[in-house]
């Protein structure tokens, strides 16, 4: 494989699409792994990796750390509330101690962009992103791509849809930058007001028209509305919103009869996604979940053990 093997997982900007498909070709086999009755191999056995949660989560935080056990790798699990950041302590201090206990990677959240870029610079270890700020997601991003390329064998040519709290959504910007290296057309709909322009791009569109956007769809995505980082302004109402923007079945009436459904969650539901489409059989929400152990499995094997 051409080029040097990147060290972290900050984004997507060193990593080519050459690599991120090997990536995901790995991630085949830990699915095989986890298919098995003893859901279990030695691959990390005596590596130390630490989850440095400064934000909370459920889905991301638990599949890597079972990620990291399903390969015998130890597992440090830090919140920020339970530490002596609620006494002040910096991040820096913080990641400097935990780097004194000889940990051997980082998977880190946190609400400041650029978080992970500081961890990787005070700890010298593999750093993965698992969001920071409203800046990337790459794993999320990277397990959506595996759950449409497992659905449709490919990623070249689709087209995917990505509907809703575009501004605010780490997970939006990670598949705008991943999505097109990996021959995917990706087009980004919502209200004006949650719609930046800095994301039209090469591969990337952008709508406010819904029905436009799911035209000719493979794959759809809904986006949580995150009102905890709005101003006031951004939308009328959550009724208003709901009206143009929720998928929902009438709304889907406009995608191919083959479009699938995603959603990075946590979901409001009936706001962004109505529950008869997060339940209904085009829902692949619960197939992201399985899957992000898969692709975290393979994130950390690739850092950690990878020769390539």
């Amino acid at each position: 494989m051409t080029g040097p093997k990147p060290k972290h997982l900050l984004d997507f900007q060193d990593w080519s699409p050459e690599r991120l498909s090997a990536l995901l070709d790995n991630a085949d086999t830990m699915s095989q792994v986890l298919d098995r009755p003893v859901k279990k191999v030695p691959a990390l056995q005596g590596l130390t990796v630490c989850t440095a949660f400064f934000e909370n989560s459920t889905r991301t935080r638990v599949s890597f750390e079972l990620a990291a056990r399903r390969m015998s790798a130890d597992v440090v699990s830090f919140a920020a509330g339970a530490s002596s950041v609620s006494k002040g302590e910096s991040i820096r201090d913080t990641i400097e101690v935990l780097t004194a206990y000889k940990v051997d990677a980082f998977v880190v959240r946190h609400a400041a962009a650029g978080a992970a870029h500081l961890v990787a610079r005070y700890s010298g270890k593999p750093v993965i992103n698992a969001g920071d700020g409203r800046r990337a997601h790459p794993t999320q991003a990277l397990l959506d791509a595996y759950t449409i390329r497992r659905e449709f064998g490919s990623l070249e040519g689709k087209k995917v849809a990505i509907i809703g709290d575009v501004r605010h959504s780490r997970v939006a910007r990670s598949n705008a930058e991943l999505l097109p290296k990996l021959g995917a057309e990706v087009v980004l709909c919502g209200p004006a007001t949650l719609l930046p322009r800095d994301l039209a791009a090469a591969g990337v569109t952008l709508t406010t028209d819904p029905k436009e956007a799911l035209r000719n769809a493979d794959a759809v995505m809904a986006l949580r509305l995150q009102q905890e980082r709005m101003d006031a302004g951004y939308i009328g109402s959550l009724q208003d919103y709901a009206r143009q923007y929720q998928v929902n079945d009438d709304l889907l009436a406009f995608a191919p009869e083959h479009a699938i459904v995603l959603h990075p969650g946590p979901m409001n539901r009936d706001v962004e996604i109505s529950s008869q489409v997060a339940d209904g059989p085009r829902s692949r929400i619960l197939a992201q979940v399985e899957n992000g152990q898969a692709v975290r499995m393979s994130t950390l094997y690739h850092l950690l053990v990878g020769r390539q």
